[in-house]
C-alpha cells in the first residue's frame, strides 16, 4: 500500500518538477523501462498507439511538450492512493483536467502511467 504521506511527497515533488520546467527533476520521478500511455503522444509524437516506452523516448515527448506548452503550469487538485500506484488528478495545459495514473516500482519510480484529459 502506498502510504498518504509517500502519495503527497511524490505528487508535491512532480508537480513542482513539472511547474520549474526542469527536464531532469521531471525525469528523476521515471524508471528506466516506464510505459507511458496518453491521448497528447498522439498529439506531440505521432504515435498512434498512444503508447511510447522507455525513459529516452518519454524525455523527448516530455521535452517536445514543454516546448510546446511553455506556459505550462499544473495546479494538484487531488491525490490518490493505491496498493502500489497513485493518481494524480490536477489542471493541465489549456486548463484541462488531467488524471495519470501512475503504477510505482519497488524502488518508488514510476514505471507506467496512463493518463486522461477532458477534451480540448
Amino acid at each position: 500500500m502506498v502510504t498518504l504521506e509517500k502519495s503527497v511527497h511524490i505528487a508535491q515533488e512532480w508537480i513542482q518538477s513539472w511547474n520549474s520546467h526542469d527536464l531532469d527533476s521531471i525525469m528523476s520521478h521515471y524508471s528506466d523501462d516506464v510505459e507511458f500511455t496518453s491521448p497528447f503522444v498522439i498529439k506531440l509524437m505521432g504515435e498512434q498507439s498512444g503508447t511510447i516506452y522507455g525513459k529516452d523516448r518519454l524525455r523527448e515527448y516530455f521535452e517536445k511538450g514543454l516546448n510546446s506548452y511553455p506556459d505550462l503550469k499544473f495546479e494538484l487538485i487531488r491525490i490518490l492512493s493505491g496498493v502500489n500506484s497513485i493518481t494524480l488528478y490536477y489542471k493541465s495545459v489549456k486548463n484541462m483536467l488531467a488524471a495519470e495514473v501512475m503504477i510505482l516500482n519497488k524502488e518508488g519510480k514510476i514505471s507506467r502511467v496512463i493518463a486522461h484529459y477532458t477534451q480540448d
